[in-house]
């Protein structure tokens, strides 16, 4: 097979996204959707494979800063947009565009690269590692009750629009403030800010459109939440549920007062949500936590492009210093001996000719990067392997974050 590996052409944008779109179905998204990752293709960044003038592969790298632990927001490229036409399956396709989307990303000093995977089988062979998990719960606010901190009565709620500048200026603000406070949370760029008010009405299926109640106190803005309020009744009487797609606060007493709102909406008798973190304080909230139906799924991949480089650009818990035996076949420039020094202040990472002290790959250490997976529990499943007695529990306490990592939103 020749195929035709190049960067995409504004021109050729809807042919190649029609592609994407038929890989994942061919169920088309709205004109929203289709305009909002229009606006938000960085064209020097995603390729497009093509048989002549069909275009049969597709593949986009968005840039991204991310929080690794430590706070320090570093350069991640967003892996997006990843297909191969059905009838263009088992020739070495994808593995093509992933050689080229990581000999990309090396070459722009970028030296993580992260992913959301539809099929997790699917990137491990090319070093990615799942790094994040993301908590779902279908509460019954009609048994469940919540514990309320001092100062949740002094919370001004008020119902707002969500897409008004203002609305939708100040809830980025807050967000912004919350991204460097846990791992793998991404600053948003411009444009980024539609993606959390897309609000398709062919999207609804009964619910409301996008509704959002904004928390202050003292005229200052300290949280929101954006929700979907789904009517529903049976012989009993009203039976709705609220379905939250985000929510944001920047202290404990506006977080349960949002979620005390949530609770408390007439005419509902349960609470979705989709993508909280694995740690949320809601989960040392709630009356019965048996009856918040909670269950967990793989979120962020993460792979680190530049060993070095990414070792050195987050903090460590306690002091650590190793040396890693690490494999990568995809990378090579990767492979070798790496000597981590570091602590709560800082880091470095260099090559070394002297003993190993624990061997695995690099994707091992993309799944222990952000804090959310141990060194430990890799090792227990045969991945991590010790080659000097006590340097696993030396470098697994010292990866730990003080907060679960987690991936607010997909790309």
């Amino acid at each position: 097979m020749t195929t035709d590996l190049r960067v995409l052409r504004p021109e050729e944008w809807d042919k190649w996204y029609g592609k994407l779109v038929l890989a994942f179905g061919g169920v088309d998204e709205s004109p929203e959707e289709r305009a909002l990752w229009n606006g938000l293709t960085e064209f020097d960044r995603f390729i497009g494979a093509w048989d002549g003038d069909e275009c049969v592969g597709t593949a986009g790298a968005f840039s991204f800063r991310m929080t690794v632990p430590g706070g320090a927001l570093v350069k991640a490229a967003g892996i997006t947009m990843v297909s191969v036409a059905a009838t263009h399956r088992r020739r070495g396709l994808l593995r093509s565009m992933k050689r080229r989307q990581l000999d990309d990303i090396r070459s722009w000093g970028e030296p993580l690269a992260v992913l959301t995977a539809s099929e997790p089988v699917i990137y491990g062979r090319f070093g990615y590692g799942a790094a994040t998990q993301q908590m779902r719960a279908e509460i019954d606010t009609s048994r469940v009750r919540l514990t309320v901190p001092p100062g949740t009565d002094d919370v001004r709620l008020r119902l707002a629009e969500p897409a008004a500048d203002a609305v939708r200026d100040a809830c980025e603000a807050v967000y912004a403030r919350q991204v460097p406070t846990r791992p793998g949370m991404l600053a948003r760029l411009p444009g980024w800010e539609g993606l959390p008010l897309l609000d398709p009405p062919a999207d609804r299926k009964g619910s409301s459109p996008l509704q959002c109640v904004l928390a202050e106190r003292d005229g200052e803005m300290v949280g929101y939440a954006r929700y979907f309020n789904k009517p529903e009744w049976d012989a009993a009487g009203p039976k709705g549920t609220i379905e939250l797609r985000d929510l944001e606060a920047l202290d404990p007493a506006a977080y349960v007062a949002l979620w005390r709102f949530l609770f408390d909406i007439d005419l509902t008798s349960t609470v979705k949500t989709y993508n909280r973190p694995v740690d949320d304080a809601l989960l040392h909230l709630v009356s019965d936590v048996r009856r918040c139906a909670l269950n967990l799924r793989d979120s962020l991949y993460v792979r680190l492009v530049d060993v070095g480089a990414a070792l050195e650009a987050r903090t460590y818990q306690a002091p650590v210093d190793v040396v890693f035996e690490v494999e990568d076949a995809f990378c090579p420039w990767n492979e070798g001996r790496w000597r981590l020094s570091g602590d709560a202040k800082g880091a470095s990472c260099e090559r070394t000719t002297d003993s190993a002290d624990l061997a695995l790959s690099v994707r091992e250490l993309g799944s222990a990067y952000l804090g959310g997976v141990s060194l430990a529990s890799l090792a227990a499943a045969g991945r991590v392997r010790e080659l000097r007695q006590g340097a696993l529990a030396e470098a697994s306490l010292g990866f730990s974050a003080a907060v679960a990592p987690w991936l607010p939103h997909g790309f």
